[in-house]
């Protein structure tokens, strides 16, 4: 399979050594030094493109890969504001988009766990929810993508809890998300339902930045010649 990189720093270069261990090809990548690389005729060269890049650069990205009817795995964040737009491109241009907040096989199984404890929780008004999320300090966008997939999944099952805030404390229809960018930390999330008597406690903490690479690479495989939106649910049916 021939990947187009669309961004080429830490990430996109652990995306290159993965997928030449799969013996998938790199035909090209693009980061600050080319930007004038990517254009239509660049991208159909690639069978799938891989954007892990900055918030400012992901939709062009992503519209540009459309354009060359070259589906496009994202794990960009920042950018969101655009989703539905994305989406609805992606129908009307019958191209194919996958996008995860994060890729790792470890952190959808959280994503799942923590949706079936928020549904627990919904009646147990004593607790109050509070998150941490602490990630590298090159992370331009605070709260993590992956953080706010996980309060975004507590929203939809406890009814009381209409949105998310950056920064504690949490309150009445709040969840409160403490963003912490500290060395080179890969990324960490924590979930906690406090209570007068006691609390509940859960994390996810990354090791490295391969099991999301990886997880970028398996999603470029099952999206080669695949269009439509597709998500981590999709690739492994959990």
């Amino acid at each position: 399979m021939k990947i187009a990189l669309l961004g080429y720093g830490k990430m996109g270069k652990e995306i290159e050594k993965i997928a030449l261990s799969r013996n998938h090809s790199v035909v090209l990548t693009i980061d600050i030094n080319n930007p004038n690389d990517l254009t239509v005729e660049n991208i159909k060269k690639a069978d799938v493109a891989i954007d892990f890049s900055i918030p400012e650069c992901a939709y062009k990205n992503i519209i540009t890969c459309f354009d060359a009817k070259v589906p496009i795995v994202c794990g960009t964040t920042g950018w969101l504001e655009k989703f539905d737009e994305v989406v609805s491109k992606s129908k009307d241009m019958n191209t194919g988009f996958f996008y995860a907040s994060n890729f790792s096989i470890g952190v959808n199984v959280f994503f799942k766990l923590n949706r079936y404890l928020a549904r627990i929780m919904n009646t147990l008004s004593d607790y109050e929810i509070e998150m941490e999320e602490v990630h590298h300090i090159h992370k331009l966008d605070a709260p993590s993508g992956t953080a706010i997939t996980l309060a975004q999944g507590i929203i939809e099952e406890i009814e009381h809890k209409k949105k998310w805030v950056l920064n504690y404390p949490s309150k009445d229809d709040s969840i409160g998300i403490k963003a912490i960018r500290e060395g080179e930390v890969p990324g960490i999330h924590r979930i906690k339902y406090d209570s007068e008597v006691d609390y509940i406690f859960m994390e996810h903490s990354a090791k490295s930045r391969k099991g999301f690479a990886l997880g970028a690479v398996l999603a470029a495989e099952y999206m080669k010649g695949k269009t439509g939106f597709h998500t981590m649910d999709n690739l492994l049916d959990i």
